[in-house]
């Protein structure tokens, strides 16, 4: 009772399929999938997990959701190969991945970057985390900058992000850059700042603690997360 998973690729398509020009590529490794299946079925063997990958999100899409379709009982192990480098590579999984989860497609994934195996752990807990699935720490919500930010935004937002990953509690935290939408978006928070003109306003679930100088934002806050939820 060991499982296998059976690994069709875009790249690597057996020659009864790959060579075919009445086919797409799409219908190509939904059928070579379909084939790997009965090939095991038919020996008695069933514990088993389907993945077919392309390099594009399209056909990513499009594979998977008739994978779903025509093998139901099959589960799938969901991902876009070949998928690039960090900035990119991340993109491409969150968009054909995140769609696949929301819609109920997928059991096990894994998002390939070429970058170190520990950027794709990183990347599959955010992705799991920013759809709700599973969160096992800190969510920051943060504005972008603009005209009315009345601080040095980014650097602030930075080294936040830094320290929230010595946090272990699944909360979130706010950092606003202006008091025009910092306090409504800091209700929804269990901590958070809205900023103003030098100087922050420090939020517990929507709820005003104090106010503190910008040379103390930072501090400030870790001070009420390490009080309330533990800092490693």
């Amino acid at each position: 009772h060991i499982p296998i998973r059976i690994g069709v690729n875009a790249g690597s398509l057996d020659k009864e399929f790959d060579t075919r020009q009445d086919m797409t590529l799409v219908e190509k490794l939904v059928a070579s999938s379909k084939s790997f299946v009965e090939h095991f079925s038919s020996r008695g063997f069933d514990d088993i997990v389907l993945s077919a990958k392309a390099h594009d999100v399209p056909t990513t899409l499009a594979v998977y959701r008739a994978l779903s379709k025509e093998l139901p009982h099959i589960p799938l192990h969901v991902g876009v190969t070949e998928a690039g480098a960090l900035r990119q590579g991340t993109v491409k999984n969150a968009a054909a991945v995140g769609i696949l989860l929301e819609s109920g497609i997928g059991d096990t994934m894994r998002l390939s970057l070429t970058a170190d195996p520990v950027e794709e752990v990183h990347v599959a807990w955010e992705l799991l985390a920013a759809l709700g699935m599973r969160r096992n720490k800190p969510e920051l919500v943060s504005c972008p900058t603009c005209g009315r930010c009345g601080v040095d935004m980014i650097p602030i937002a930075e080294e936040v992000t830094k320290r929230l990953e010595g946090v272990r509690a699944p909360i979130s935290v706010a950092v606003m850059g202006c008091v025009v939408n910092g306090p409504g978006e800091a209700k929804g928070v269990d901590l958070g700042v809205a900023c103003g003109k030098g100087q922050a306003v420090l939020f517990e679930n929507g709820t005003p603690l104090r106010k503190v100088p910008e040379d103390k934002i930072v501090d400030e806050l870790f001070t009420e997360i390490e009080n309330r939820f533990g800092e490693k």
